[in-house]
């Protein structure tokens, strides 16, 4: 195996890794921004909390993918400015996200993320970046599932028609 044999933290990542880890954190760190200001929108406190986890593991994912990507000589993407906290009372009816709204858009984050992690576990050859995003899936996995549990108890839950007519079998 030669080149690929040994540490893999010595092994040379290929353009699949770089540019999908490289993606991964652009989207991560936009992420970041977003869920920062969906906490100045939301009045739920248990969607607070679910949203401060995330914000949490998006900071814990970024500082390891830019390890490598540093580490192995690639350009950081550009991290959006942090977002100031707001009163929710001061922002106008209008123009605030509602709860479901929010839920609904950290679940699709969550649902995509889970898709990337496996994308990128698929395509390496580093045994170590595969675990890494294998943790990532694995973490997005629980989140998803805790998200799922607050859409359903909150009544947030949005199905598409449920097909409960099953015609019987004779």
């Amino acid at each position: 195996m030669g080149i690929l044999s040994g540490n893999p933290k010595k092994q040379p990542l290929h353009y699949g890794e770089v540019f999908s880890m490289w993606s991964y954190l652009v989207v991560a760190k936009g992420n970041y921004a977003a869920f920062q200001t969906y906490i100045n929108h939301t009045g739920d406190k248990d969607l607070r909390q679910l949203l401060e986890e995330l914000i949490q593991g998006i900071k814990k994912e970024s500082e390891d993918i830019e390890e490598i990507l540093k580490m192995n000589g690639i350009t950081i993407p550009p991290s959006p400015p942090e977002r100031s906290l707001a009163d929710l009372e001061s922002i106008p009816s209008g123009a605030k996200f509602n709860d479901q709204e929010i839920s609904a858009m950290a679940s699709a984050s969550l649902a995509s993320g889970l898709v990337a992690c496996s994308s990128i576990m698929g395509q390496c050859t580093r045994e170590d970046v595969a675990m890494l995003f294998g943790q990532y899936h694995m973490n997005k996995s629980q989140a998803s599932a805790k998200a799922l549990r607050l859409n359903k108890e909150k009544g947030w839950l949005m199905t598409p028609p449920l097909h409960t007519d099953i015609p019987s079998q004779t």
